[in-house]
C-alpha cells in the first residue's frame, strides 16, 4: 500500500450520521479541531428515510436527507472539517493512532470517535429496494406512525420482529407477520404476546416473493415454502425486521465487540477497550437505534474525548 500523504490531527471522527455530526459539533466547540470522514453513505441511514417526525425541534417533520444536511451545516459552522472519504484500515497499537482513508491517505490522531453506524439487513428483492421509503421500511418505531389505521406486513422471527409487530399492532388494523420456518426465534414471552394479539396474523413457513406496487406498496406476494403455494396480501406498509449489521469490521482486530459485532462501550460512557478510542451511535447501540439516541451518544463521545485529551495535556 503506497501512502500518498500523512496528516497529524487531534481528533478524528469516522462516520456521518446523527452520532458523527453531533460529535463533530461538540468537538469543534471544544476547539479539538475535529476532522470527520463521511464514509460510504454520507448522512448514514437517515438519507434513505423519507419523513422523520419523531426528532425534537422539527415541529412539522423533516425529510431524512434534509435533516442530515442541517446537521452537517451546523458542524461546519462550528468549525468541523467535513470530508468525503472512507476509512479502510486502522492501527490502534500505539498513540498516535493510524487510520487509512481510501487506502492512500494516512491520518495520525490522538483521539478517535467511531460513528460508523449499522446497516439494516434486507431480503435482497429488487421490489423491496425500489419501494424503500415508499412503504418499505426497516424501522417500525420510525415509520409505523404513517400507517395508522392500515394493514401492514412484517418479516422476521426474533425478538426485534416480535417487538415491532406488537408496536405496529397498536397503530394498524392488521399486522401480517411472516415467519420463514415453523417456529419463532423470539423469547417465549415475546412469542406468547404476539400470539395473543388478535390483530397479528402469523404466516408460518412463509417467504416474500415480491413487494407489489409502482410508486408505493400495495400488496405482498408470499410463498409457502412447504407447499409452494403463492398468495397475495393487500397491504400499505412492509417492514423488514431480520436484523442489523453494525459497520465495525475494520476495527475487529483492536476493539472489543459483542457476538453480533456491536462495539462494546463502558456502561454510561462512550469508552472502548482502547484509551482514546470512543464509539457512538448505532455501531454500539443494539437496543434503541434511533436518531435522537445516536445524537446523544455522539455528544457523549465528544465530551469523553475532550476530557481524555485534556488529561493527556494535548489541548
Amino acid at each position: 500500500m503506497e501512502i500518498q500523504s500523512v496528516e497529524r490531527i487531534q481528533c478524528l471522527i469516522i462516520g456521518s450520521g446523527p452520532a458523527g455530526y453531533t460529535a463533530a459539533i461538540y468537538a469543534a466547540r471544544a476547539n479539538l479541531k475535529p476532522v470527520l470522514y463521511q464514509g460510504i453513505q454520507p448522512g448514514g441511514q437517515l438519507t434513505i428515510t423519507t419523513e422523520v417526525e419523531n426528532y425534537p425541534g422539527y415541529s412539522n417533520g423533516v425529510q431524512g436527507p434534509e435533516m442530515m444536511v442541517d446537521f452537517e451545516k451546523q458542524a461546519v459552522r462550528m468549525g468541523a472539517d467535513i470530508r468525503f472519504g472512507l476509512a479502510t484500515k486502522v492501527d490502534f497499537s500505539s498513540s498516535p493512532y493510524k487510520i487509512w482513508i481510501d487506502e492512500d491517505k494516512l491520518i495520525e490522531t490522538d483521539a478517535v470517535i467511531i460513528a460508523t453506524g449499522a446497516s439494516a439487513k434486507w431480503l435482497g428483492l429488487e421490489s423491496e429496494q425500489r419501494l424503500n421509503g415508499f412503504g418499505v421500511s426497516a424501522c417500525a418505531v420510525c415509520d409505523g406512525f404513517f400507517f395508522r389505521g392500515k394493514e401492514v406486513a412484517i418479516v422476521g422471527a426474533g425478538d426485534t420482529a416480535a417487538e415491532e409487530a406488537l408496536y405496529l399492532s397498536k397503530l394498524c388494523t392488521k399486522v401480517h407477520m411472516l415467519i420463514r420456518k415453523d417456529a419463532m426465534r423470539a423469547s417465549k414471552i415475546m412469542q406468547e404476546r404476539v400470539q395473543k394479539t388478535t390483530n397479528i396474523r402469523i404466516y408460518w413457513n412463509s417467504e416474500t416473493e415480491e413487494v407489489i406496487g409502482d410508486s408505493k406498496v400495495e400488496a405482498l406476494k408470499i410463498r409457502n415454502n412447504r407447499t409452494g403455494e403463492l398468495s397475495t396480501i393487500p397491504i400499505s406498509g412492509f417492514f423488514i425486521a431480520i436484523g442489523h449489521q453494525p459497520n465495525s469490521d475494520i476495527f475487529k482486530s483492536w476493539i472489543e465487540r459483542d457476538e453480533a459485532g456491536y462495539i462494546k462501550t463502558l456502561p454510561g460512557t462512550s469508552k472502548t477497550n482502547i484509551e482514546g478510542v470512543f464509539a457512538a451511535g448505532d455501531v454500539q447501540d443494539r437496543i434503541y437505534r434511533q436518531a435522537v439516541t445516536a445524537a446523544g451518544s455522539g455528544c457523549m463521545a465528544a465530551l469523553d474525548a475532550e476530557r481524555w485529551l485534556s488529561a493527556k495535556g494535548v489541548h
